[in-house]
């Protein structure tokens, strides 16, 4: 058997030769078919591999044309998750930064509230509260604005609506002593005008020396005094705002809102409705204060877990926060390029997580490791309300906080945002810092959307 394998060639192969052997030992075979290649290729083998047996040496006819490109900034089959990630690994403010802006801020309000306290008859009782997205862990990107509210503790107040929709309120004292605030009262009614008037000259005042903060122009309808912060070469806004701290039960408007006993709890909500709310001054056609629950959105985001473990050190960690990061800097950049999207704010994609957290209840509903379906969950959710044109207020259900936005602003939106979510995130693949020339919406890449569980959907 060995001598006949080593004599003339073997008609009937047991089986396919790997291609060293079979060049080895076929020479005049290689050059038959190098012949039948000069001949150039049939029509049916005119695939690359099309016909030939394992094995058999490659053709060295012209290489395939490569795949056409692809548009935008990344491959088309690439992972919406990973591009959401890289999205989030690019907005956390830096540690040196945050410690930065965290002196300059607390050096201002520190000497704000030592003015207000010592030298302000009537802003003595004053008391510092904390708010917005800087101190809820969710400010994105540069910490370059914040807010603060100084707030006056009431007692024996007779808050009435003014309006419809319970958000804005009048306040009259009720069988009061002389006080700090007489000055600002009009047949026992405090003029939220006339009180953050005065606020407004106190807080001047107690700046004055300061060479590197101005003070912004006041503008219409807005409660805050700005302060523009520049130290260093670090430039700040802050927002310094009035408010009235009312210690008593919350207005029947809010009976049916903060719905989350199925999601932290029907104790924890009765804790939140005993604590007292704030009457923010802001004009709105009669003086009147437009109620804020901040310091309870406050607490929901900062103890947002079903269970009491979620987010902690060495437990599992939900998607919450970083899905409302990626919604405020989605609406941020769209915002950038289409300016009839002006009215929009991040307070819009707040509620609406509040919103979505109350339907989706469970830490099992928010998995980080599912952090692309839950955004895109949202994204669904928020585009629902834009199209229905009605946002309801986390805390006040008969407040929709899209009536000042027309409807064609919000269906712009939605359609911008269902773009979005259907290419695959195309945004969320630019640099977050593109230059001042560069677009910061690239062209929607062709081809199929992208597919998503819905695993989150409610």
């Amino acid at each position: 058997m060995a001598a006949r394998g080593r004599g003339g060639p073997r008609k009937n192969a047991d089986g396919p030769k790997s291609p060293s052997r079979g060049r080895a030992k076929s020479p005049a075979v290689r050059g038959r078919r190098g012949h039948a290649r000069a001949r150039g290729p049939s029509p049916r083998t005119s695939e690359p591999d099309a016909g030939r047996a394992p094995g058999a040496a490659r053709s060295r006819g012209p290489a395939p044309s490569p795949p056409p490109p692809t548009t935008g900034t990344r491959s088309r089959d690439e992972d919406p998750g990973r591009i959401l990630q890289r999205t989030l690994d690019q907005l956390p403010i830096r540690k040196q930064q945050r410690s930065d802006s965290s002196k300059i801020i607390n050096d201002v309000v520190q000497k704000i509230q030592k003015h207000m306290e010592t030298k302000s008859a009537s802003f003595k009782d004053i008391q510092k509260l904390t708010t917005g997205s800087y101190y809820e862990n969710l400010k994105i990107r540069d910490p370059d604005e914040f807010d603060v509210m100084f707030s006056v503790p009431m007692t024996r107040v007779d808050v009435q609506p003014f309006g419809l929709d319970g958000a804005f309120y009048t306040v009259k004292m009720k069988r009061h002593p002389k006080g700090p605030l007489d000055a600002f009262l009009s047949d026992d009614i405090i003029c939220a005008s006339t009180m953050l008037k005065e606020f407004r000259d106190e807080v001047k005042k107690a700046i004055s020396a300061a060479a590197d903060v101005k003070v912004e122009p006041k503008k219409t309808g807005c409660p805050a005094v700005t302060l523009q912060l520049d130290r260093s070469g670090t430039k700040i806004s802050l927002d310094v705002v009035l408010s009235l701290e009312v210690r008593s039960c919350w207005p029947s408007f809010t009976t049916d809102g903060m719905q989350i006993g199925n999601w932290l709890g029907t104790k924890v909500r009765k804790e939140y409705r005993q604590q007292p709310f704030h009457l923010v001054a802001k004009y709105e056609g009669s003086d009147a204060w437009r109620i804020s629950f901040s310091h309870v959105e406050k607490q929901i985001l900062t103890n947002h877990g079903n269970k009491k473990t979620c987010c902690e050190k060495n437990k599992k960690d939900c998607c919450r926060k970083q899905c409302l990061k990626l919604l405020k800097h989605l609406i941020e950049q769209l915002k950038a390029t289409n300016p009839d999207l002006s009215k929009f704010c991040s307070y819009h994609a707040k509620t609406t997580l509040l919103h979505a957290c109350t339907r989706r209840p469970t830490d099992g509903e928010w998995v980080y490791a599912d952090l692309s379906q839950c955004f895109q969950q949202l994204l669904k959710d928020f585009e629902h309300y834009l199209k229905e044109g009605v946002l309801p207020n986390f805390f006040i259900p008969k407040q929709n906080l899209l009536s000042s936005v027309s409807k064609k602003s919000c269906q712009a939106l939605a359609r911008l945002i269902e773009e979005q979510r259907n290419n695959g995130f195309p945004l969320g693949s630019l640099s977050l810092l593109p230059p001042p020339s560069a677009p910061l919406l690239p062209p929607l890449p062709l081809g199929p959307a992208a597919s998503f569980s819905s695993r989150c959907f409610s």
